[in-house]
Protein backbone atom coordinates (compact mmCIF):
# COMPACT_ATOMS: atom_id res chain seq x y z
CA UNK A 1 0.00 0.00 0.00
CA UNK A 2 1.17 3.37 -0.68
CA UNK A 3 2.27 5.48 2.54
CA UNK A 4 0.90 9.08 2.54
CA UNK A 5 1.86 11.46 4.88
CA UNK A 6 -0.14 13.38 6.88
CA UNK A 7 0.46 16.11 5.56
CA UNK A 8 -1.32 15.49 2.21
CA UNK A 9 -4.65 14.48 3.56
CA UNK A 10 -7.37 16.78 4.57
CA UNK A 11 -9.08 17.30 7.83
CA UNK A 12 -11.54 14.47 8.71
CA UNK A 13 -10.10 12.66 5.48
CA UNK A 14 -9.14 8.65 6.01
CA UNK A 15 -7.89 6.15 3.07
CA UNK A 16 -10.63 4.04 1.94
CA UNK A 17 -8.86 2.02 -0.87
CA UNK A 18 -5.21 2.38 -2.47
CA UNK A 19 -5.51 0.58 -6.00
CA UNK A 20 -2.87 -0.29 -9.37
CA UNK A 21 -4.24 -1.09 -12.83
CA UNK A 22 -4.59 -4.88 -13.47
CA UNK A 23 -1.42 -6.26 -15.78
CA UNK A 24 -3.16 -7.03 -18.70
CA UNK A 25 -4.70 -3.30 -19.08
CA UNK A 26 -1.32 -2.31 -20.62
CA UNK A 27 -2.04 -5.06 -23.16
CA UNK A 28 -1.67 -2.70 -26.17
CA UNK A 29 1.60 -1.42 -25.12
CA UNK A 30 3.13 -4.98 -24.31
CA UNK A 31 1.60 -6.76 -27.66
CA UNK A 32 3.88 -3.94 -29.48
CA UNK A 33 6.83 -6.16 -27.92
CA UNK A 34 5.10 -9.40 -28.31
CA UNK A 35 5.35 -8.45 -32.44
CA UNK A 36 8.85 -8.07 -31.89
CA UNK A 37 9.60 -11.06 -30.47
CA UNK A 38 7.11 -12.85 -32.87
CA UNK A 39 8.75 -11.04 -35.81
CA UNK A 40 12.20 -11.74 -34.93
CA UNK A 41 11.64 -15.34 -35.19
CA UNK A 42 10.40 -15.29 -38.27
CA UNK A 43 13.45 -13.40 -40.01
CA UNK A 44 14.95 -16.03 -38.40
CA UNK A 45 13.05 -18.94 -39.71
CA UNK A 46 13.02 -17.30 -42.94
CA UNK A 47 16.93 -16.53 -43.40
CA UNK A 48 17.93 -20.10 -41.85
CA UNK A 49 14.98 -22.70 -42.89
CA UNK A 50 12.73 -22.04 -45.26
CA UNK A 51 13.22 -22.61 -49.22
CA UNK A 52 13.76 -18.84 -49.29
CA UNK A 53 17.16 -18.79 -47.52
CA UNK A 54 19.12 -19.19 -50.90
CA UNK A 55 17.92 -15.41 -51.66
CA UNK A 56 18.86 -14.15 -48.26
CA UNK A 57 22.32 -15.66 -48.49
CA UNK A 58 23.09 -13.32 -51.39
CA UNK A 59 23.75 -10.44 -49.56
CA UNK A 60 24.01 -10.03 -45.77
CA UNK A 61 21.85 -6.47 -45.70
CA UNK A 62 18.73 -8.19 -47.15
CA UNK A 63 17.21 -9.60 -43.71
CA UNK A 64 18.07 -6.16 -42.17
CA UNK A 65 16.40 -4.67 -45.03
CA UNK A 66 13.37 -7.22 -44.59
CA UNK A 67 13.38 -7.15 -40.93
CA UNK A 68 13.07 -3.24 -40.93
CA UNK A 69 10.56 -2.60 -43.81
CA UNK A 70 8.35 -4.71 -41.80
CA UNK A 71 9.01 -3.27 -38.77
CA UNK A 72 8.09 0.32 -40.06
CA UNK A 73 5.67 -0.68 -42.12
CA UNK A 74 3.46 -2.59 -39.37
CA UNK A 75 4.24 0.81 -37.28
CA UNK A 76 2.44 3.15 -39.83
CA UNK A 77 -0.32 0.83 -40.08
CA UNK A 78 -0.82 1.08 -36.47
CA UNK A 79 -0.06 4.73 -35.83
CA UNK A 80 -2.74 5.56 -38.81
CA UNK A 81 -5.13 3.19 -37.06
CA UNK A 82 -4.92 5.08 -33.60
CA UNK A 83 -4.09 8.04 -35.18
CA UNK A 84 -0.57 8.51 -33.09
CA UNK A 85 2.78 8.54 -34.28
CA UNK A 86 4.25 7.59 -31.37
CA UNK A 87 4.55 3.89 -31.93
CA UNK A 88 6.07 4.10 -35.57
CA UNK A 89 8.68 6.43 -33.82
CA UNK A 90 9.47 3.42 -31.24
CA UNK A 91 10.03 1.12 -34.01
CA UNK A 92 12.05 3.10 -36.36
CA UNK A 93 13.70 3.94 -32.79
CA UNK A 94 14.66 0.33 -31.91
CA UNK A 95 15.62 -0.36 -36.56
CA UNK A 96 18.13 2.13 -36.15
CA UNK A 97 19.57 0.91 -33.59
CA UNK A 98 19.90 -2.47 -34.43
CA UNK A 99 22.03 -1.34 -37.92
CA UNK A 100 23.84 1.28 -35.61
CA UNK A 101 24.95 -1.96 -33.72
CA UNK A 102 25.68 -4.09 -36.60
CA UNK A 103 27.81 -1.45 -38.42
CA UNK A 104 30.00 -0.19 -34.98
CA UNK A 105 29.91 -4.20 -33.82
CA UNK A 106 30.76 -5.73 -37.22
CA UNK A 107 28.12 -8.15 -37.20
CA UNK A 108 27.04 -8.16 -40.73
CA UNK A 109 28.36 -11.93 -40.66
CA UNK A 110 25.93 -12.90 -37.65
CA UNK A 111 23.30 -10.81 -38.56
CA UNK A 112 21.19 -13.87 -39.22
CA UNK A 113 21.35 -14.54 -35.34
CA UNK A 114 21.63 -11.21 -34.77
CA UNK A 115 17.95 -10.25 -35.23
CA UNK A 116 16.19 -12.51 -33.64
CA UNK A 117 18.31 -11.88 -30.44
CA UNK A 118 18.23 -8.21 -30.54
CA UNK A 119 14.31 -8.32 -31.01
CA UNK A 120 13.82 -10.43 -27.79
CA UNK A 121 16.31 -8.61 -25.68
CA UNK A 122 14.29 -5.45 -27.10
CA UNK A 123 11.35 -6.66 -26.03
CA UNK A 124 12.40 -7.70 -22.65
CA UNK A 125 13.30 -4.55 -22.17
CA UNK A 126 9.96 -2.82 -23.91
CA UNK A 127 8.20 -5.67 -21.26
CA UNK A 128 9.88 -4.27 -18.33
CA UNK A 129 9.50 -0.46 -19.20
CA UNK A 130 5.57 -1.05 -19.26
CA UNK A 131 5.47 -2.98 -16.61
CA UNK A 132 7.23 -0.35 -13.97
CA UNK A 133 4.82 1.87 -15.90
CA UNK A 134 1.91 0.14 -14.71
CA UNK A 135 3.47 0.01 -11.08
CA UNK A 136 3.51 3.80 -10.40
CA UNK A 137 0.13 4.45 -11.15
CA UNK A 138 -1.85 4.38 -7.86
CA UNK A 139 -5.07 5.57 -7.42
CA UNK A 140 -6.38 6.44 -3.57
CA UNK A 141 -9.93 6.47 -2.48
CA UNK A 142 -10.64 8.30 0.74
CA UNK A 143 -13.48 9.67 1.53
CA UNK A 144 -13.53 13.36 0.13
CA UNK A 145 -11.81 12.82 -3.41
CA UNK A 146 -9.94 10.14 -5.46
CA UNK A 147 -6.21 11.11 -6.00
CA UNK A 148 -4.39 9.80 -9.04
CA UNK A 149 -0.61 9.44 -9.55
CA UNK A 150 1.55 8.02 -11.99
CA UNK A 151 4.81 8.38 -13.79
CA UNK A 152 8.20 6.98 -14.18
CA UNK A 153 10.58 9.89 -14.49
CA UNK A 154 7.92 12.75 -14.08
CA UNK A 155 5.64 11.95 -11.16
CA UNK A 156 2.13 13.32 -12.03
CA UNK A 157 -1.09 14.04 -9.19
CA UNK A 158 -4.39 14.92 -9.69
CA UNK A 159 -7.57 14.58 -7.19
CA UNK A 160 -11.25 15.00 -7.93
CA UNK A 161 -13.53 15.68 -4.99
CA UNK A 162 -16.48 13.98 -5.02
CA UNK A 163 -18.80 16.45 -4.59
CA UNK A 164 -17.47 17.81 -8.38
CA UNK A 165 -18.36 14.62 -9.78
CA UNK A 166 -21.16 14.31 -11.72
CA UNK A 167 -21.36 10.92 -13.33
CA UNK A 168 -18.95 8.36 -14.51
CA UNK A 169 -17.60 6.84 -18.15
CA UNK A 170 -17.31 2.95 -17.68
CA UNK A 171 -15.72 1.13 -20.17
CA UNK A 172 -14.86 -2.62 -20.10
CA UNK A 173 -13.25 -4.37 -22.99
CA UNK A 174 -13.17 -8.15 -23.80
CA UNK A 175 -10.15 -9.00 -21.59
CA UNK A 176 -11.92 -7.07 -18.73
CA UNK A 177 -15.12 -8.97 -18.88
CA UNK A 178 -12.88 -12.36 -19.47
CA UNK A 179 -10.05 -11.52 -16.40
CA UNK A 180 -12.62 -9.25 -14.40
CA UNK A 181 -11.36 -5.70 -14.60
CA UNK A 182 -12.18 -1.93 -16.31
CA UNK A 183 -11.62 1.61 -16.26
CA UNK A 184 -14.10 3.92 -14.68
CA UNK A 185 -13.47 7.94 -15.11
CA UNK A 186 -15.05 10.17 -13.26
CA UNK A 187 -16.75 13.35 -15.12
CA UNK A 188 -17.14 16.56 -13.72
CA UNK A 189 -18.61 19.64 -15.24
CA UNK A 190 -15.13 21.10 -16.16
CA UNK A 191 -14.49 17.83 -18.23
CA UNK A 192 -18.24 18.20 -19.38
CA UNK A 193 -17.81 21.46 -20.67
CA UNK A 194 -13.99 20.81 -21.99
CA UNK A 195 -15.14 17.86 -24.09
CA UNK A 196 -18.18 19.31 -25.86
CA UNK A 197 -15.72 22.45 -26.55
CA UNK A 198 -13.16 20.32 -28.13
CA UNK A 199 -15.61 18.32 -30.16
CA UNK A 200 -16.67 21.66 -31.80
CA UNK A 201 -13.27 22.62 -32.62
CA UNK A 202 -12.81 19.02 -34.03
CA UNK A 203 -15.90 19.56 -36.43
CA UNK A 204 -14.78 22.99 -37.43
CA UNK A 205 -11.31 21.69 -38.30
CA UNK A 206 -13.40 18.69 -40.54
CA UNK A 207 -12.22 15.97 -38.62
CA UNK A 208 -9.75 14.75 -35.40
CA UNK A 209 -5.84 15.69 -35.29
CA UNK A 210 -3.13 13.55 -35.37
CA UNK A 211 -1.59 13.69 -32.06
CA UNK A 212 2.17 14.27 -32.22
CA UNK A 213 4.74 12.43 -30.60
CA UNK A 214 3.99 12.10 -26.73
CA UNK A 215 7.41 11.18 -25.44
CA UNK A 216 8.42 14.63 -26.26
CA UNK A 217 5.64 16.62 -25.19
CA UNK A 218 6.37 17.87 -21.39
CA UNK A 219 2.94 18.98 -20.89
CA UNK A 220 0.77 15.91 -21.65
CA UNK A 221 -2.08 15.99 -18.59
CA UNK A 222 -2.18 13.19 -16.66
CA UNK A 223 -5.76 11.33 -16.98
CA UNK A 224 -8.27 11.56 -14.26
CA UNK A 225 -8.94 8.00 -14.96
CA UNK A 226 -8.98 4.47 -12.77
CA UNK A 227 -7.18 2.62 -15.25
CA UNK A 228 -7.55 -1.42 -15.61
CA UNK A 229 -9.11 -1.68 -11.51
CA UNK A 230 -9.88 -5.19 -10.33
CA UNK A 231 -12.54 -6.19 -9.47
CA UNK A 232 -14.46 -3.79 -11.37
CA UNK A 233 -17.95 -4.54 -10.48
CA UNK A 234 -16.83 -4.13 -6.85
CA UNK A 235 -14.83 -1.19 -7.24
CA UNK A 236 -17.79 0.38 -9.09
CA UNK A 237 -20.11 0.22 -6.27
CA UNK A 238 -17.85 1.56 -4.07
CA UNK A 239 -17.02 4.49 -6.18
CA UNK A 240 -20.53 5.30 -6.69
CA UNK A 241 -21.44 4.95 -2.72
CA UNK A 242 -18.63 7.02 -2.28
CA UNK A 243 -19.81 9.68 -3.97
CA UNK A 244 -23.09 9.88 -3.19
CA UNK A 245 -22.72 9.54 0.82
CA UNK A 246 -20.12 12.34 0.22
CA UNK A 247 -20.66 14.78 2.89
CA UNK A 248 -21.59 18.37 2.32
CA UNK A 249 -18.63 20.74 3.16
CA UNK A 250 -19.15 23.80 4.97
CA UNK A 251 -19.02 25.99 1.97
CA UNK A 252 -21.70 23.99 -0.04
CA UNK A 253 -23.38 24.05 3.55
CA UNK A 254 -23.59 27.90 3.30
CA UNK A 255 -24.15 27.98 -0.50
CA UNK A 256 -27.16 25.94 -0.03
CA UNK A 257 -28.83 28.41 3.01
CA UNK A 258 -28.07 31.40 0.95
CA UNK A 259 -30.11 29.36 -1.92
CA UNK A 260 -32.39 29.26 0.40
CA UNK A 261 -32.70 32.84 1.68
CA UNK A 262 -32.58 33.90 -2.33
CA UNK A 263 -35.63 31.50 -2.64
CA UNK A 264 -37.26 32.99 0.30
CA UNK A 265 -36.78 36.49 -0.71
CA UNK A 266 -38.02 35.99 -4.17
CA UNK A 267 -41.25 34.42 -2.84
CA UNK A 268 -41.34 38.35 -0.52
CA UNK A 269 -41.08 39.88 -3.64
CA UNK A 270 -43.94 38.35 -5.66
CA UNK A 271 -46.10 38.58 -3.34
CA UNK A 272 -45.42 42.30 -2.75
CA UNK A 273 -46.02 42.58 -6.73
CA UNK A 274 -49.00 41.22 -6.30
CA UNK A 275 -50.75 43.15 -3.14
CA UNK A 276 -49.67 46.33 -5.34
CA UNK A 277 -51.67 44.81 -8.70
CA UNK A 278 -54.69 43.70 -6.87
CA UNK A 279 -54.19 47.20 -5.18
CA UNK A 280 -54.30 49.16 -8.62
CA UNK A 281 -57.15 47.16 -10.21
CA UNK A 282 -59.45 48.16 -7.53
CA UNK A 283 -61.60 45.45 -8.56
CA UNK A 284 -63.75 47.57 -11.31
CA UNK A 285 -65.31 45.19 -14.25
CA UNK A 286 -64.37 45.45 -17.69
CA UNK A 287 -67.40 46.30 -19.26
CA UNK A 288 -67.93 49.41 -16.48
CA UNK A 289 -64.56 50.84 -17.29
CA UNK A 290 -64.67 50.56 -21.02
CA UNK A 291 -68.23 52.75 -20.91
CA UNK A 292 -66.28 54.86 -18.71
CA UNK A 293 -63.62 55.81 -20.94
CA UNK A 294 -66.35 55.88 -23.60
CA UNK A 295 -67.86 59.21 -21.22
CA UNK A 296 -64.60 60.62 -21.57
CA UNK A 297 -64.01 60.96 -25.03
CA UNK A 298 -67.31 62.13 -25.24
CA UNK A 299 -66.93 64.87 -22.98
CA UNK A 300 -63.66 66.37 -23.38
CA UNK A 301 -64.79 69.76 -25.49
CA UNK A 302 -67.52 70.50 -22.98
CA UNK A 303 -64.57 70.10 -20.31
CA UNK A 304 -62.44 72.28 -21.98
CA UNK A 305 -65.33 75.18 -22.52
CA UNK A 306 -66.21 75.02 -19.33
CA UNK A 307 -62.80 75.37 -18.00
CA UNK A 308 -62.10 78.16 -20.41
CA UNK A 309 -65.54 80.01 -19.31
CA UNK A 310 -64.61 79.70 -15.50
CA UNK A 311 -60.95 80.76 -16.49
CA UNK A 312 -62.38 84.18 -18.27
CA UNK A 313 -64.92 85.06 -15.11
CA UNK A 314 -62.95 83.98 -12.21
CA UNK A 315 -59.16 83.25 -12.46
CA UNK A 316 -58.82 82.36 -8.33
CA UNK A 317 -61.78 79.86 -9.02
CA UNK A 318 -59.35 78.44 -11.70
CA UNK A 319 -56.41 78.16 -9.45
CA UNK A 320 -58.19 76.44 -6.92
CA UNK A 321 -59.49 73.76 -9.50
CA UNK A 322 -56.14 73.31 -10.47
CA UNK A 323 -55.02 72.54 -6.64
CA UNK A 324 -58.14 70.25 -6.48
CA UNK A 325 -56.48 68.39 -9.69
CA UNK A 326 -53.30 68.08 -8.28
CA UNK A 327 -54.54 66.47 -5.50
CA UNK A 328 -56.10 63.55 -6.89
CA UNK A 329 -52.91 62.98 -9.02
CA UNK A 330 -51.47 62.73 -5.85
CA UNK A 331 -53.61 60.56 -4.58
CA UNK A 332 -54.19 58.45 -7.55
CA UNK A 333 -50.05 58.11 -7.58
CA UNK A 334 -50.00 56.57 -3.55
CA UNK A 335 -51.15 53.32 -4.06
CA UNK A 336 -48.24 52.83 -6.89
CA UNK A 337 -45.89 53.92 -4.00
CA UNK A 338 -47.11 52.46 -1.46
CA UNK A 339 -44.43 48.91 -1.85
CA UNK A 340 -41.46 50.93 -3.01
CA UNK A 341 -40.08 50.83 0.85
CA UNK A 342 -40.46 47.27 0.57
CA UNK A 343 -39.32 46.29 -2.71
CA UNK A 344 -36.28 48.48 -1.44
CA UNK A 345 -35.77 46.66 1.30
CA UNK A 346 -36.03 43.07 -0.57
CA UNK A 347 -33.80 44.28 -3.33
CA UNK A 348 -31.43 45.04 -0.43
CA UNK A 349 -31.34 41.51 1.16
CA UNK A 350 -31.00 40.04 -2.29
CA UNK A 351 -27.81 41.92 -2.53
CA UNK A 352 -26.35 41.41 0.79
CA UNK A 353 -26.82 37.88 0.14
CA UNK A 354 -24.99 37.92 -3.14
CA UNK A 355 -22.45 39.74 -1.75
CA UNK A 356 -21.62 37.10 1.32
CA UNK A 357 -21.65 34.26 -1.42
CA UNK A 358 -19.10 36.04 -3.43
CA UNK A 359 -17.58 36.22 -0.05
CA UNK A 360 -17.19 32.84 0.89
CA UNK A 361 -16.37 31.81 -2.89
CA UNK A 362 -13.62 34.00 -2.49
CA UNK A 363 -12.15 32.62 0.75
CA UNK A 364 -12.45 29.04 -0.16
CA UNK A 365 -10.61 29.62 -3.03
CA UNK A 366 -8.27 31.00 -0.98
CA UNK A 367 -7.98 28.30 1.35
CA UNK A 368 -7.48 25.95 -1.82
CA UNK A 369 -4.85 27.98 -3.11
CA UNK A 370 -2.47 27.92 0.51
CA UNK A 371 -3.12 24.27 0.97
CA UNK A 372 -1.56 23.41 -2.32
CA UNK A 373 1.03 26.14 -1.69
CA UNK A 374 1.42 24.58 1.82
CA UNK A 375 1.88 20.62 0.28
CA UNK A 376 4.45 21.97 -2.74
CA UNK A 377 6.57 23.45 0.27
CA UNK A 378 6.24 20.27 1.98
CA UNK A 379 7.22 17.86 -0.69
CA UNK A 380 10.36 20.55 -1.82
Amino acid sequence: MTKISKDELLKNEKIEKVLSPHPLSFLKLQSLCIFLIIWGMVVLWLVNFSSYKGFFSGNVWYPVLLWGLVLLLVGVVISLATIQWTIFFLYLGVFVGGVALIISQGWLEEVNVFIPVYSIAVSIAGFLIVELHRRSYKYILSNHRIIFKGGLLTKREKTIRYDKIITFDKKQGILGQLFGFGTITPITQADATTDSKKASDTEKEGGRRLRGISFFSGNKEMKAELRGVYPYKKINKFVEELSQGTELTQYHQEQISYQKQQVDIQKQMRDALKAQTKKRAKGKPLVAAYLEEEEVEEEPEKTVRAKTMISKKSPHLKLKQDDDEEDEDEEDEEPEEAFQPEQIDIQKQMKELLKKQIEVKDEEEEEEEQDEEEKEESKS
